[in-house]
């Protein structure tokens, strides 16, 4: 049997980039088939209906239509333009770097998966809606982390295996998780993490959103666990990612 020409996607527009004298290119994360670009055509017209509903971090549903490189946008309407994000520059960084992870952490496979693209969907409303989105951001790290497969070990040593105690312990981004003061101690790669920011990190690894929020870490323990999770990203990434760099300027 063969695929539909044209087919109907819901989606957020991750990105998009200029084309030719009119057209736009996107990066969209769908709901049915993943992550996959496409060309609107005339978009950057003046008169385009199109245009609108195209901007980053709008939630819509698309018509589709297999061109012979790129999937084509024959349609689109907004279901959430989230324009809280916009009209905050803390919270369009905050919205960018949601969007900037989950895009450098994913391919263009077309093959579903509907609970990353709910996970972004609830990211991008809980930072429109949200006053402090510290805790909605970190959540969504650790549970982008654990769809993709790269949930860290944080109960027992990720070297020998013994439950983690009560004290403070090593993170090895080599090891994927904690390690006990005996296996960690001393080794290059590796750095001191708290009991008070693992006892967070756990926290957030097994919970409900609902029951995550809860959490009522202090500053100090904030700054720890953002650190951590930056420096596990970039060492899964292989590189650093620009958005938080743009947020901490706005924040200045």
């Amino acid at each position: 049997m063969k695929e539909a020409r044209s087919f109907r996607v819901e989606a957020v527009v991750l990105r998009h980039s200029d084309w030719g004298e009119a057209d736009r290119i996107l990066t969209l994360y769908t709901r049915e088939r993943g992550k996959v670009r496409a060309i609107a055509k005339g978009a950057r017209k003046i008169r385009s209906r199109k245009a609108g509903h195209l901007e980053p971090f709008t939630r819509v549903t698309l018509q589709l239509a297999k061109g012979r490189d790129l999937l084509i946008v024959t349609q689109v309407d907004t279901l959430n333009a989230y324009l809280a994000l916009g009209a905050n520059l803390v919270k369009t960084g905050y919205a960018s770097y949601a969007v900037e992870l989950l895009d450098r952490f994913t391919y263009e496979d077309e093959s579903e998966n509907y609970a990353i693209f709910r996970l972004l969907t609830e990211i991008l409303d809980r930072i429109a809606t949200e006053p402090e989105p510290w805790l909605a951001i970190r959540y969504y790290e650790v549970r982008l982390l654990d769809l993709l497969g790269f949930r860290p070990h944080l109960f027992e040593c990720a070297n020998c295996g013994e439950s983690i105690r009560p004290v403070n312990q090593y993170f090895s981004p080599a090891a994927g998780g904690v390690l006990c003061p005996k296996c960690g101690a001393g080794l290059p790669g590796v750095w001191s993490v708290s009991m008070e920011a693992l006892k967070v990190f756990r926290h957030f690894q097994r919970s409900s959103y609902s029951e995550a929020q809860r959490a009522r870490p202090g500053s100090e323990v904030q700054n720890e666990l953002e650190v951590l999770m930056q420096r596990y990203l970039t060492y899964l990434l292989e590189r650093g990612l620009n958005s938080p760099g743009f947020i901490k300027q706005i924040k200045k």
